[in-house]
């Protein structure tokens, strides 16, 4: 069950995570982009930060709320911080690994190589003359 059908539970998360680091003036422009009221944001805000989005359950209206919206800015501007960290990190590995993998096809070629330049050369054939000939 969704708190808003033809959204997944992860798209609204997605959704509301970015609208909270949106710089102020650009929050109500940025949700007309993308088609989604501030009412229904609003309601998908409660369930992200106060109820169960997952299980589509939203707090009762008049609740107090425990996660002040100046907090909240300032925890997905934390978790912005850490994402981009994160995609840092996945970027560095990934060059790293591919670096290791072509230091790998390397020392399997020279290993190649090694065993077939130090395979015993098969030995001459004696040549015997053939007594009919002469």
């Amino acid at each position: 069950m969704t708190v808003s059908p033809g959204f997944t539970a992860m798209e609204i998360r997605e959704i509301v995570h970015e609208y909270q680091v949106q710089p102020h003036g650009q929050k109500r422009p940025w949700l007309a982009a993308r088609g989604v009221s501030y009412a229904r944001l609003r309601r998908w805000r409660d369930a992200v930060f106060e109820g169960d989005l997952d299980r589509g359950l939203v707090p009762r209206e008049g609740s107090g709320m425990t996660i002040p919206p100046s907090k909240r800015t300032a925890l997905e501007k934390q978790r912005a911080r850490e994402r981009a960290a994160h995609e840092n990190e996945v970027t560095r590995l990934t060059a790293r690994v591919r670096e290791l993998e072509d230091t790998n096809d390397a020392l399997g070629k020279a290993i190649g190589l090694l065993h077939a330049m130090s395979e015993p050369e098969p030995a001459e054939i004696p040549t015997t003359t053939d007594p009919s000939s002469s």
